[in-house]
């Protein structure tokens, strides 16, 4: 039992996403962006903060870590100073949502610590987040299958219109290279302000797929036609965005060619979380994943690559009271 006696410390596990897709880079009908994506079971980002007498931390992206409680400090003049360790970290500029799921975790404890109430749509945007896609905000929150509607004219994330649990014996195989990056921060914002609009066709045939295709097939158990509707999306998404890509709807060709050896074999839904480098395929259930793996891992090693099966998440971050002696601090 915990000697309550112990200082109290916030343990936050947070997961990874995958940022499918965009719906509308037109803007017509006076929203931009609109977004799909999922909550998986991992990698997963863990921190533990205490409040201590000076700020500290220790652990990959310890840095990014500091800087959230800097951030809050400046916008709600979040009082005391913490110690934080992030025990594991989302591979960073992965495309899996690093920046968010560590921002949020670390803001949500110290907040809580400092008895500060404030929602999570309103953390996100005082620690910068959910400005174009409210996917990682929504993972965080309650897991799963999520669509959102685009920024309009408030500053808040983009409203969550649909958050739905994947079938649980769906599988995603990623394609991780753990020596790139993507397209982030100052470049990512240059490459956004350089794309031009999308035709207002395509924006509607994107929307046309989510709301006619995939989001029913996804709730009917149809991943053969939920995977087509997926890799029909990535494709006009990823040809938008290739100029800021070296010319290739994918960031990373290593990447790439894994991902069409994988729809080869049988794989569906093939396409490229967010900026990259992790690409994804789909399959219906576990064994069909691990027969996908052991297919093709030899070939990804070859390359420097990783290949790594996951699920989806139905639930959000798993918050928990831990001890100091329970952190090992």
């Amino acid at each position: 039992m915990a000697d309550p006696t112990e200082p109290m410390a916030l343990s936050v596990t947070a997961p990874a996403r995958l940022h499918l897709g965009f719906l509308d880079l037109n803007g017509a009908l006076g929203r931009t962006y609109g977004s799909i994506g999922l909550a998986i079971n991992q990698p997963a980002t863990r921190v533990s903060v205490r409040q201590a007498a000076r700020d500290a931390a220790r652990g990959p992206e310890s840095e990014r870590a500091l800087n959230v409680i800097s951030r809050l400090r400046e916008v709600l003049a979040l009082p005391g100073a913490y110690d934080i360790t992030v025990e594991s970290a989302i591979p960073a500029h992965a495309g899996l949502g690093s920046g968010t799921q560590l921002a949020l975790a670390v803001a949500t404890a110290a907040l809580r610590l400092a008895g500060i109430a404030r929602p999570l749509d309103l953390i996100g945007v005082l620690t910068r987040r959910g400005q174009r896609s409210a996917i990682g905000i929504a993972a965080f929150d309650h897991g799963g299958f999520i669509v959102d509607g685009g920024k309009g004219h408030s500053k808040a994330p983009p409203p969550v219109l649909i958050q739905t649990p994947l079938p649980e014996h769906w599988r995603i195989v990623l394609i991780l290279d753990p020596a790139a990056t993507g397209v982030h921060g100052d470049r990512e914002t240059r490459a956004f302000a350089a794309l031009p609009p999308m035709s207002r066709e395509t924006a509607a045939h994107l929307s046309h797929l989510v709301l006619m295709q995939a989001v029913p097939a996804l709730m009917e158990d149809d991943i053969a036609t939920f995977g087509r509707a997926i890799t029909e999306i990535q494709a006009p998404v990823g040809a938008h965005f290739s100029s800021a890509q070296g010319g290739s709807a994918w960031s990373n060709a290593k990447v790439g060619e894994i991902a069409r050896k994988l729809g080869g074999a049988g794989a569906v839904g093939i396409g490229q979380s967010s900026w990259g480098p992790t690409g994804f395929a789909f399959a219906a259930s576990q064994k069909d994943a691990d027969t996908l793996y052991h297919s093709f891992v030899e070939d990804a090693k070859a390359q420097g690559l990783d290949l790594m099966i996951v699920a989806g998440r139905k639930r959000g971050a798993k918050i928990e009271i831990r001890t100091t002696a329970d952190t090992g601090q």
